[in-house]
């Protein structure tokens, strides 16, 4: 691995969003285990284009997310791949909590009278991050969970895992092409702990190595290998 070009930490309950460069690696670290992040991505040249959730999970022919596969956008192409994970499962069907959510399970508590430990919900911290770019609810997509798993129970219910991520496990998201990333630690909506819970992640970035002609997430399956192709097309001529 390259040396780290950046790092910080995204405190729980908090948002955040980035232009993430064609050719870096975002790594993400559960700092204390039983983390949550939602993101969302866009194309930073076209705001229309967005990750796809259905596209990213049904070529690849998986319901979770882990090492190899690839995060789509709904023009084929391919916003970044995961190169490393040691976590395993990473959910993205089940969006985000909501204020409604965040106060019927914990209570609603506002920065005037909490400050840090006001308890902010995903769904509107994602409309925060939108705004700065001029996008609002209509550009709003499904989002990803990483950490986060959930399994179907006996009774075709979606039931949340706790102990999924442990303290220190990360994931490493390699750009494929330039990337609006909107991110935010808020809980999962299923998560049934009794206190809200605030978990931090870490961040690093670093320069990505090479895409190699035998890279496992290009060559997981025959339409990741369209969704490179598409890459390539779309940055034929310019610059990587």
């Amino acid at each position: 691995m390259t040396k780290i070009l950046y790092q910080d930490e995204l405190a729980g309950a908090c948002h955040w969003s980035i232009r993430m460069r064609r050719g870096t690696v975002l790594r993400l670290i559960d700092k204390e285990g039983g983390a949550n992040v939602g993101m969302l991505f866009y194309n930073p040249e076209n705001l229309l284009e967005r990750y796809n959730a259905p596209d990213s999970l049904k070529c690849q022919h998986t319901f979770k997310l882990t090492k190899g596969h690839c995060l789509y956008s709904d023009m084929g192409r391919i916003f970044c791949s995961i190169i490393e994970d040691t976590v395993g499962w990473h959910e993205t069907v089940c969006a985000n909590t909501t204020r409604k959510i965040v106060t019927e399970k914990w209570g609603m508590k506002s920065y005037q009278d909490h400050r840090n430990d006001w308890t902010q919900n995903g769904y509107d911290s994602f409309l925060v991050e939108l705004a700065k770019y001029g996008l609002g609810k209509k550009d709003m997509a499904a989002n990803l969970n990483l950490f986060s798993k959930v399994e179907v129970n006996d009774s075709g219910d979606l039931q949340y895992c706790t102990g999924n991520s442990k303290a220190g496990d990360y994931i490493d998201l390699r750009f494929e092409m330039d990337t609006l990333v909107l991110l935010h630690t808020c809980p999962h909506p299923l998560n049934p702990e009794s206190e809200y819970p605030y978990r931090a992640v870490q961040y690093e970035i670093r320069k990505a190595e090479p895409v190699a002609n035998d890279d496992y997430c290009m060559n997981l399956c025959d339409e990741n290998r369209r969704g490179f192709k598409n890459n390539e097309i779309y940055y034929l001529g310019r610059e990587a």
